[in-house]
């Protein structure tokens, strides 16, 4: 009789069937019809073009189990600093209302082609905290390893591409929020191994929002023309190209 306690077999089974769960899942959803904000501060245009041209993804470059698994468990963590933050006394509210299954707080340009939806605004908090308010908050969840990068280097240096989405959101909300563009915005870092939590303000960079701005407008009028941006690197094995989901499809191309 097979001892299922002591069978590598068993483990893989199982695994194998919630992955394929989640894959199948994941290919229920409808696809994403706009460019994302928080996506803006990727730095391959063309990676940006193929991405919301909704173009197919090389073969096994598409979302696996375990990414999507990476994935709930990054909402999960977010949801836990939420409840620190507001034990805390920070006054937090990460949908209209503060409702359960209420409407996110977000924002849409370019005709609704870009997008983006926002962890939370903080309104107020602990007055012994030097902050403004109201004020942007965004969550990531990371690795040990890139959780010590980001609190040695800072945001800005350690992941470009949130500091981007940052300045992005908090300069398309000051219309709805007035003043979110006038307080730093808080960034919350949670360490997956350790629940070490990082935190850092950022003042708006209104510069870097308007980069990022013009360059999703000019990745849809681009793509919509049949225009091919540049590719980041002049060989496949740069660094970014190796983990782009669309490595083989952009360098097949004479261009």
């Amino acid at each position: 009789m097979l001892d299922f306690n002591h069978s590598a077999s068993f483990c893989e089974h199982v695994n194998d069937r919630i992955d394929a769960a989640l894959v199948a899942d994941e290919a229920t959803k409808t696809p994403r019809s706009y460019l994302g904000g928080s996506r803006l501060g990727v730095a391959c245009q063309r990676a940006l073009q193929f991405e919301y041209a909704k173009a197919p993804k090389d073969e096994g470059r598409g979302f696996s189990g375990q990414l999507l698994r990476i994935f709930a468990a990054g909402h999960l963590f977010e949801d836990l600093a939420i409840k620190w933050l507001k034990l805390a006394g920070f006054e937090l509210f990460t949908t209209k209302g503060d409702r359960p299954g209420g409407e996110q707080f977000g924002f849409e340009t370019a005709g609704g082609l870009i997008q983006g939806h926002v962890d939370g605004i903080i309104i107020g908090g602990p007055p012994e905290i030097p902050m403004g308010y109201p004020a942007l908050w965004e969550c990531k969840s990371l690795n040990n390893k890139s959780w010590k990068d980001t609190v040695k280097k800072g945001v800005s240096i350690s992941k470009p591409v949130y500091a981007a989405q940052i300045a992005t959101y908090q300069a398309y909300m000051e219309p709805q929020v007035e003043g979110i563009s006038s307080n730093p915005a808080l960034f919350t870092a949670i360490n997956k191994d350790t629940a070490e939590i990082h935190h850092e303000l950022l003042p708006f960079d209104s510069a870097l929002a308007q980069k990022m701005s013009d360059k999703g407008v000019r990745i849809i009028q681009a793509t919509e023309v049949g225009e091919l941006l540049p590719r980041i690197s002049r060989t496949a094995t740069h660094f970014e190209c190796k983990i782009c989901s669309w490595q083989d499809r952009c360098w097949s191309l004479s261009a």
